[in-house]
């Protein structure tokens, strides 16, 4: 996921692998920083998931989005090309802190518990989370404590920074985890969960493509929060140029169009396939 507390199931899988972490953090200490091994392999790897709008298929099967613009570009400004590398958002930094890419670009949010983990550049973007009812189950809704009964169903996609404190909100509700947001909101549509969450815009576009199921209950976002890139510890080079990167891209305008044109219009709804609907 612009995409508080921390991602239970990745960090439980960093701990467990904690020897494999630890000799990572060396290395990148030890070793070439990640942008000299970057320019020298020619080929930037980014680790990604789908997450509408920042990561999706096209008709023809391509990979399209906020995320995919942006990491795009960084590769052109490094003179390299870009390798996707599709990750499940629950592993999504256990597989940067082992390797099995360079870079995190789209929807994650820092917290105090994944900055131990990894580094994050000055924020590349904001966001809020929000969310969309139900209809016929949640009708005279419209706080996040009127959710809070044994018979509604919350759901939210698996590896989101936000589940604990959502938990912490609505012990009642029973909080289902997906692995992607259509997922989780096509159990909305269905009738099957009374409530799904997830960062904005992607509560706002189902509302937009269900009106006559869906509405939005709450007048503001549950919460706001940035977003930045993610890369592993110890690796100041890196960091340095990326947050200079950022800094730029902010100056000239880059990041704020791209993000108006995936988050704030519909124009590249054609690119892609309808979203399901029930």
């Amino acid at each position: 996921m612009k995409r508080c507390a921390y991602m239970c199931l990745a960090l439980l899988s960093v701990v467990l692998s904690w020897g494999v972490a630890s000799t990572a953090h060396a290395q990148a200490a030890n070793g070439p920083a990640t942008i000299d091994a970057i320019k020298a392999r020619g080929v930037m790897r980014v680790g990604l998931a789908t997450f509408v709008p920042w990561v999706m298929r096209n008709k023809q099967g391509e990979l399209v989005g906020y995320e995919i613009d942006v990491a795009n570009q960084l590769a052109k400004d490094l003179h390299v090309k870009t390798e996707f590398v599709p990750t499940s958002w629950d592993g999504i930094i256990p597989a940067l802190v082992t390797g099995k890419f360079d870079i995190i670009i789209g929807g994650l949010t820092p917290t105090p518990e994944r900055e131990r983990v990894i580094d994050f550049t000055q924020p590349d973007s904001n966001t809020g989370i929000d969310a969309v009812a139900n209809k016929k189950l949640s009708a005279g809704r419209h706080t996040l404590a009127d959710f809070n009964k044994a018979n509604v169903v919350i759901t939210m996609r698996r590896g989101s920074a936000w589940i604990p404190t959502i938990k912490s909100q609505v012990p009642l509700a029973t909080v289902l985890l997906f692995d992607d947001n259509a997922q989780a909101g096509l159990e909305m549509l269905n009738g099957k969960a009374d409530l799904f969450i997830g960062s904005d815009p992607t509560p706002t576009f189902l509302h937009l493509d269900n009106p006559d199921i869906t509405f939005k209950p709450f007048d503001k976002f549950l919460f706001e929060s940035t977003e930045a890139i993610g890369i592993r510890k110890n690796d100041p080079k890196t960091l340095k140029y990326l947050n200079d990167w950022v800094a730029a891209e902010h100056a000239n305008g880059f990041l704020q169009q791209r993000r108006q044109y995936w988050f704030a219009t519909r124009a590249w709804l054609d690119q892609v396939p309808p979203a399901p609907k029930s």
